[in-house]
């Protein structure tokens, strides 16, 4: 079973949990250990490097009488001396390194129970980068032929449902669906290793994420094949939970170390700029002159902790929500892997679903493959279509680093809004009306002083769009008169509706803004805490975003104003005790939910009569709800019998 305990837009960092009780978080890379070739032993990669899980080949293991009778004698985990989940292999990566294997798929499935395996694997075919579709298509209804087989002879081991599809994303992506639907328990997906033998990184990322369009999200994604350190963040980014790797071991005996900008050779190095604890007070003399197998233990050892090094930031990354910032500044360790990010933007619409409205900490651009970060599109498909502009003309004023820009440009904006104009500025985000100044990601946001022609190309042409479709006159706020006389419009006022249109919509703003509207504004900041509707708190809104929080009273408006199942979460008869007092919304308790809302949005939990019972903020998305069997969908503010008490 797997729980999503926090997350990064498609980065998970979650709690898989075999039917043997053994457990691994995630992100998580499980060492390959050849059952002949121990070079780190499985118990000194549990205890002495954290690895809660491995994997061995159990193809190797039926093949050798003594470790065949061994294994199905003491079982796995005593033969290996390792507590942890194992995962073993079927025999499909020696078919592609030697054309062929003479098992069947039901002889391995029942062998890798046989042996008390936690995760075996389906014999599915591996999926060459070079066949044609017409082959690929044929490999791909095999592997699913098999996979169902596999999963009628599992028993009580969890098996492994492997998405094949070479390079065609279609295939990959129909592979994943078919799949999604079969009694798997882990979704591997493989045939990957060749794509990055020869560095098609931007391949690797269609398939991906081909695949993950497919997969049901209540299960963990391995991509097979992947364990070096340069690649685990981007990876894990795309929503990948689980890696592998041989290579340590591998790259040892040809004497070359992992490191994250890549690996290198022994023989072609200079220095030995390293302090893990292998490497430690060693030379590079010193290794050179040590014998073989020495040696090789050594690099072996060195090239894990790279990797735990690794992991252990991609998870506190991904815990600040800073995750991009990571990728981005690993892809830049290869050209490679920088086409790759450059190919994720192709996905930027299909990320958003799952990219959290806000983050805690401040956007860092680290250049302009920071715009294919999900952020950037959905603030400007906001901008386009929920904002309305307050004045038919528009005075434009350029980024000059301050933020807010209403702090930065008090006296400008005031004489503007005097004259009549709405103050406007152009921001590397693209426009930035004054009253969307504080929301996220516009005033959380860290760019260069010197720009980037794409950036400002891209954000230029957003400008002309929404000025163009917004306002009727445009002029440059640095010429304009100065108007004494002019009368100063309510700013709170227009950015407390702004800040609901962007965030809510049109229709629910119309229901929290009416009758009287009274704002109650921080003395020390000057900024809106409170919302009054007709004496109603409806909204609250957070110093940290610049979003609101929604209140109760506002929720009932929503239910009233706005037809279901825009902003809500609908749950079982069971669930409305609890959550009415103020308790969170659970998965397994969730009957439905508007698919358009995002991590972090506002939401009002209904019962099955449509009345509201609590407000809220998402932590799931709704296909992500519905698969899941365990775990918070909402995370409950407050319940609407808390009030009546």
């Amino acid at each position: 079973m797997f729980e999503i305990l926090r997350r990064d837009g498609m980065a998970r960092l979650g709690r898989f949990t075999t039917t043997s009780g053994r457990t691994v978080e995630t992100p998580a890379l499980l060492p390959v250990i050849n059952p002949k070739i121990k070079t780190v032993t499985p118990r000194e990669l549990y205890d002495e490097f954290g690895f809660g899980a491995m994997i061995t080949n159990s193809y190797i293991i039926k093949n050798t009488p003594a470790l065949k009778e061994q294994a199905q004698r003491e079982g796995l985990h005593q033969m290996l001396d390792y507590p942890g989940v194992i995962m073993t292999d079927s025999g499909t990566f020696q078919s592609h390194m030697y054309g062929t294997v003479e098992v069947t798929n039901q002889e391995m499935v029942e062998f890798q129970k046989s042996i008390g395996t936690d995760i075996g694997t389906v014999l599915d075919i591996f999926t060459e980068p070079f066949w044609s579709e017409e082959k690929t298509k044929w490999a791909v209804d095999e592997t699913l032929k098999r996979t169902q087989e596999a999963c009628g002879l599992k028993g009580d081991m969890m098996i492994n449902g492997v998405v094949q599809g070479s390079v065609y994303p279609a295939l990959r992506e129909n592979c994943a669906r078919r799949m999604a639907e079969m009694d798997i328990d882990v979704q591997p997906i493989g045939g990957v290793v060749p794509l990055m033998e020869q560095y098609r990184y931007s391949d690797l990322v269609d398939v991906i994420m081909s695949a993950k369009k497919g997969l049901n999200p209540s299960r963990p994604v391995h991509l097979f094949g992947a364990g070096h350190p340069m690649i685990l963040a981007f990876a894990t980014l795309m929503g990948c939970d689980f890696f592998d790797s041989a290579s340590y071991a591998k790259f040892a005996k040809d004497g070359r170390m992992m490191f994250i900008d890549g690996t290198f050779k022994i023989s072609d190095m200079q220095s030995l700029d390293c302090d893990c604890p292998a490497c430690r007070g060693m030379t590079l003399a010193g290794l050179r002159k040590m014998d073989q197998e020495q040696r090789v233990k050594l690099i072996a050892r060195h090239n894990l902790y790279q990797i735990t090094h690794e992991l252990k930031l991609v998870k506190r990354y991904l815990q600040e929500g800073r995750l991009w910032e990571l990728a981005e500044l690993r892809c830049r360790a290869h050209p490679a892997l920088l086409d790759a990010l450059r190919k994720l933007r192709d996905y930027q619409d299909f990320m958003e679903q799952y990219d959290p409205l806000s983050r805690d900490g401040a956007i860092f651009y680290t250049g302009i493959e920071s715009r294919g970060r999900p952020v950037f599109s959905r603030y400007a498909g906001r901008i386009m279509t929920r904002y309305q502009a307050p004045t038919p003309k528009a005075a434009l004023f350029y980024d000059r680093g301050g933020k807010p820009y209403s702090r930065a440009f008090v006296q400008e904006f005031a004489n503007a809004r005097r004259g009549g104009y709405t103050p406007v500025v152009i921001s590397p985000f693209g426009p930035v009306p004054a009253e969307l100044d504080e929301v996220y990601p516009i005033a959380q946001s860290l760019f260069p002083t010197i720009e980037d022609s794409d950036t400002m190309k891209e954000s230029e042409d957003l400008s002309l769009e929404f000025l163009k479709e917004a306002f009727g006159e445009v002029v440059n706020g640095a010429e304009l008169p100065d108007f004494k006389d002019g009368e100063l419009p309510n700013s709170d006022l227009q950015r407390a509706e702004a800040v609901s249109r962007y965030q809510f919509g049109e229709d629910a703003t119309r229901a929290l803004f009416r009758g009287r509207i009274d704002l109650v504004v921080s003395r020390k900041t000057g900024k809106i805490r409170n919302v009054i509707s007709d004496g109603e708190h409806v909204l609250s809104m957070r110093a940290g975003d610049g979003l609101y929080t929604l209140r109760m009273e506002g929720a009932r408006r929503i239910i009233a104003s706005v037809p279901a199942p825009a902003m809500r979460v609908a749950v079982m008869d069971d669930a409305v005790p609890f959550v009415s007092q103020g308790r969170n919304v659970f998965c397994q308790f969730v009957t439905s939910a508007d698919g358009s809302l995002v991590p972090k949005d506002e939401v009002v939990v209904v019962d099955k009569n449509d009345r509201p019972l609590a407000t809220g903020q998402m932590l799931l998305v709704k296909d992500e709800i519905a698969a899941m069997k365990k775990g918070i969908a909402v995370k409950v503010r407050s319940g609407a019998g808390e009030e009546a008490e």
